[in-house]
């Protein structure tokens, strides 16, 4: 039942051979794993106006100067990850750079900080875009949660499918949002250049305004530059495309880029052309396009692709965390579990294990993520900066030809990013201080499991491992609860050992029942030793336990094994299983951690 439910939601099983076949084209790459880049275009610009609002309508003009900055950076963090794709063509993005440049420990920062920002992607991206569908239907948003929940389980689901269907399937909304604000941006420019928007909506650009500051601007700057979050997901996610996945992964984010500065430029210019004024119940876009085009088709068609484009944001949390979670788990510092292909060939651990977190995260947030933004950007320009960093390091080590370009194009990028992460210390600690808290509890999480992976391996490794102690002979010990076809089973199996000892243990709660089990047994299996261990308070497992201590002291002397056989029937059903006990389940369970102690189940399966 629960594979014909796989099959169903998942597909069937692929085999390793067709693992090239779920490499991504560039077009379908450039649509799942841009979507939170793109996505941003929705609130980046308005970020920018809502800083300035605090001075006043007249200091919108700054915008221009500001959009500018940020596409400078765009440019720069562009030309910085499409070197990193070369430089690093198995993926790993900021974590393998920092940690091969700068450190461990910088290395770690950097992973840690792009897992919580993929797990942040996700929630935020979802819970923004059932926002836009509860604003639409106001009927809807007592239920927030639940539809937050339900479209982070399609996309998990989607995700598991592999690579390429999901994306075949999500690439659709994505370039339809882009199309959208394309013809957003033309039309708005035509009406500018026809003179269809009064040039009375906007102060000039160049316009004195009293109390602008550069602190208020480099504020303004910082919250603009939350439209850049996501640009690094190609990166990490070299191994998904198709040969020659380096040059494909670099066309891919070039042509990222040149979108994402086309909207975003547009956007910031539309905005300022038409004096538009953030408001906390309609979004700057959603501004842009009634005064376009009026409450018609194109409206609600670009309203709709918007947020279709603010959830399916979250499937590039998919596709970068499952990869840079392979990263980290060669390295030792996350579970092993994450480097497992499922049935669909993709990264099924991880993919699970996102949509989890970010199901908690929504749960736990009642849906309001919003305010969880600047905690989003901070986790994203973090790693940006030591990226950055790590680049120049390898720049000036190595020294390659034409390595002083390259050089300066990431030292400009890390100083920008570095500026950006202190102001949004300085100006919304109040909403980023968390990452003071997780960061450190992650790397010293990460340093625990690799101690554990080590320990393991000193252990098992035969170069340094103990001899093991020489095994002279096998003592069985079997309990019993009564003489049945299952305990018979069972001591034919533990004859077939040659054992030099066979002990059945029986535990009984009466003395009456220890009389009579004993009288029985004596008659059906004279041969094999019975020992009663008379349990007054009830308890099979202590009793058991303490006995099997006991002869295990003495095994250990004389260089003999201790093994204990559980006797255990199967019904023929499943759900028979909850009309017995399990009590041979628990004493497995009990048992299998004991130290020098083997533990086996022999099954005796029911045939009705």
């Amino acid at each position: 039942m629960v594979t014909q439910i796989k099959r169903f939601l998942l597909g069937r099983p692929l085999k390793s051979t067709e693992l090239g076949e779920q490499k991504l084209r560039k077009t379908k790459a450039l649509a799942i794993l841009s979507s939170d880049a793109l996505s941003s275009v929705a609130y980046g610009p308005e970020q920018i106006l809502i800083v300035l609002m605090t001075v006043g309508a007249a200091a919108f003009w700054y915008s221009i100067p500001i959009g500018v900055g940020v596409l400078i950076l765009l440019v720069a963090l562009i030309l910085s990850y499409r070197q990193i794709i070369f430089a690093y063509p198995h993926g790993g993005g900021a974590y393998v750079v920092s940690k091969e440049n700068l450190g461990l420990y910088p290395g770690l920062i950097a992973g840690g900080s792009l897992l919580v920002d993929y797990i942040l992607t996700v929630a935020v991206s979802v819970s923004a875009g059932t926002d836009a569908i509860t604003s639409a239907f106001p009927s809807l948003h007592e239920h927030n949660v639940s539809i937050a929940v339900t479209f982070v389980i399609l996309l998990t689901i989607l995700n598991l499918r592999g690579v390429t269907e999901s994306a075949s399937i999500l690439a659709y909304p994505v370039y339809l949002f882009v199309l959208a604000l394309f013809i957003l941006i033309g039309v708005g420019i035509y009406r500018t250049m026809t003179g269809a928007v009064p040039p009375d909506l906007h102060t000039p650009v160049g316009t004195p305004i009293a109390g602008i500051t550069l602190f208020l601007l480099l504020r303004a700057f910082a919250s603009g530059s939350s439209a850049l979050t996501g640009v690094e997901a190609i990166s990490n996610a070299i191994p998904n495309f198709k040969e020659p996945s380096p040059h494909n992964a670099a066309k891919t984010l070039m042509a990222m880029g040149f979108l994402l500065a086309l909207l975003f430029s547009g956007i910031v210019y539309l905005a300022y052309d038409y004096g538009i004024t953030p408001r906390a119940e309609v979004t700057v876009v959603s501004q842009i396009a009634e005064t376009t085009f009026g409450r018609h088709f194109m409206y609600f068609f670009i309203q709709g692709t918007t947020a279709m484009i603010l959830i399916l944001a979250a499937n590039t949390g998919y596709s970068a965390f499952p990869l840079l979670a392979v990263n980290l788990a060669k390295d030792k510092f996350i579970p092993r579990m994450f480097t497992v292909r499922g049935d669909r060939l993709g990264y099924s651990n991880g993919i699970i294990m996102l949509g989890i977190l970010s199901i908690v995260l929504i749960i736990a947030f009642g849906g309001q993520t919003e305010h969880l933004i600047p905690l989003y950007a901070v986790g994203v320009f973090i790693p940006f900066t030591l990226s950055q960093t790590g680049m120049i390091f390898k720049w000036v080590r190595q020294k390659p030809p034409g390595w002083l370009p390259k050089l300066l194009i990431n030292a400009a990028g890390a100083l920008i990013c570095f500026i950006i992460t202190i102001m949004f210390f300085i100006t919304k600690f109040e909403q980023v201080w968390p990452v003071l808290i997780f960061l450190p509890a992650i790397i010293i999480l990460f340093h625990r499991i690799r101690k554990h992976y080590e320990a393991v391996g000193e252990q098992l490794r035969l170069a340094t491992c103990e001899p093991a102690m020489p095994i002279e002979g096998n003592v069985i010990i079997l309990p019993v609860s009564g003489i049945t076809h299952v305990v018979e089973h069972s001591i034919n199996y533990a004859k077939s050992l040659a054992a030099d000892q066979i002990i059945a243990v029986y535990v009984p709660f009466e003395r009456e029942d220890e009389a009579r089990f004993e009288e029985k047994w004596n008659k059906w299996m004279p041969d094999v030793r019975l020992v009663t261990l008379h349990s007054p308070y009830r308890s099979i497992i202590q009793p058991l336990s303490r006995f099997i201590d006991s002869v295990q002291r003495k095994a250990v002397e004389s260089h003999y094994q201790v093994t204990v056989i559980i006797p255990q029937f199967i019904p023929k059903k499943g759900w028979h299983n909850f009309l017995h006990n399990q009590t041979s389940f628990m004493i497995h369970t009990h048992l299998l951690f004991r130290k020098d102690v083997i533990v086996t189940t022999v099954p005796y399966h029911l045939k009705k």
